[in-house]
């Protein structure tokens, strides 16, 4: 684990969360869904804009009224339901597996019994679920009606903290949770509000392909930043 320039502390995310509260202003109220329509949301949101990713969502209740229906329902109509997020036939396979996993204990498809858990058990039971990784996992938990305090790391924040010092270049996402949650014991909707403000970060700013570290609410402490300007100094 990577902490440059001293970074690591509390203070230091408290002061990212901060800076960024100051630019982008709160992002406000979160909508929490029932753990498994949480599940579901997230299983086929990966690597799909959030406005594609929802209407599909929308789609698929409104085809599947139940949980049970559509853990009972084929491949391919998941997959024509969720047809324009990417790769909807993996998506659809991995959905009913899951959905049919936890039928099997829990037929009512009611996660609630997580809550009893600690967070690392928790996310550790969904984790065993087909096709649910650590974001996945943590979105259910955190964004979920169970509001447990879980980050959230999609690839626009792992890419921030890559950039910004907190974790080395290589880690991985799971390395990225552990860091955050370390430096960060903090309640559920705090969490949630660092996850949407980072992302927002990612998607308008600090792009993969162009960041624009000139007017990045982060320059100042950031390690890229830093080093882009270093960089300019001795020209």
């Amino acid at each position: 684990m990577q902490m440059g320039f001293g970074f690591g502390a509390l203070d230091d995310i408290r002061w990212v969360r901060s800076q960024l509260d100051t630019h982008f202003g709160s992002p406000g109220a979160i909508y929490r869904r029932s753990p498994v329509g949480q599940l579901v949301k997230s299983s086929i949101s990966s690597r799909t804009q959030d406005s594609v990713s929802l209407a599909a969502y929308g789609r698929l209740i409104e085809t599947f009224p139940s949980w049970a229906e559509l853990a009972a329902a084929s491949a391919d109509q998941v997959e024509s339901a969720i047809a324009d997020v990417t790769f909807p036939d993996v998506k659809a396979r991995h959905l009913l597996d899951a959905l049919r996993m936890i039928a099997a204990d829990h037929p009512d498809f009611d996660l609630g019994f997580l809550a009893d858990m600690n967070i690392a058990h928790a996310k550790a039971w969904l984790e065993h679920l087909p096709g649910v990784g650590p974001k996945v996992a943590a979105s259910a938990l955190n964004f979920s009606t169970l509001a447990m305090p879980a980050f959230v790391v999609d690839t626009h924040i792992l890419r921030i903290l890559r950039r910004y010092g907190f974790i080395r270049g290589k880690a991985d996402i799971a390395v990225a949770y552990d860091t955050i949650m370390e430096m960060a014991p903090w309640e559920a909707d705090d969490l949630a509000e660092l996850h949407m403000l980072m992302k927002r970060l990612g998607q308008t700013i600090c792009r993969a392909d162009h960041p624009d570290c000139r007017i990045c609410p982060l320059r100042r402490k950031c390690k890229v930043a830093s080093q882009v300007r270093s960089s300019k100094s001795s020209i």
